[in-house]
């Protein structure tokens, strides 16, 4: 046994410093592997930057989603106008009272023999005048 380790020892002594390329060949590969993972993290973040802030990211799109309901809340509102208007439309249609009460209220009409007053909606402001000086 002895001599299988001093024969290993010789071994190891004789043998030869590794040569200038695999050298060169190793560094490269212990230097690229960093490079590689920063390369990728950054690609990565470039990526997610513009998955959130691109053309079409998510912050687009969620203020298109707000308008979208804001406009489909504003259809809602219109739509149910108009339902009230066709109630309204179809009231003064068949009610021969409710023409005349239109006719009276919006339009000033009135019938013969009556007087209409109309008061003014805000009350004028009289001009004081200064007194007189002697």
């Amino acid at each position: 046994m002895p001599e299988e380790s001093v024969q290993i020892e010789n071994n190891l002594a004789r043998k030869k410093p590794p040569l200038l390329r695999e050298r060169a060949l190793y560094q490269a590969q212990r230097l690229w592997r960093p490079a590689g993972t920063v390369v990728a993290v950054v690609l990565a973040l470039l990526v997610t930057w513009h998955v959130i802030y691109g053309k079409h990211g998510i912050s687009i799109w969620q203020q298109k989603r707000a308008e979208d309901k804001a406009l489909q809340q504003e259809i809602k509102n219109l739509q149910q106008e108009n339902a009230e208007m066709r109630q309204h439309i179809q009231h003064l249609q068949s009610d021969p009272d409710a023409i005349e009460r239109e006719a009276r209220e919006k339009l000033h009409y009135a019938k013969p023999g009556e007087v209409i007053y109309t008061l003014p909606t805000q009350p004028q402001r009289q001009q004081q005048t200064p007194p007189a000086g002697k």
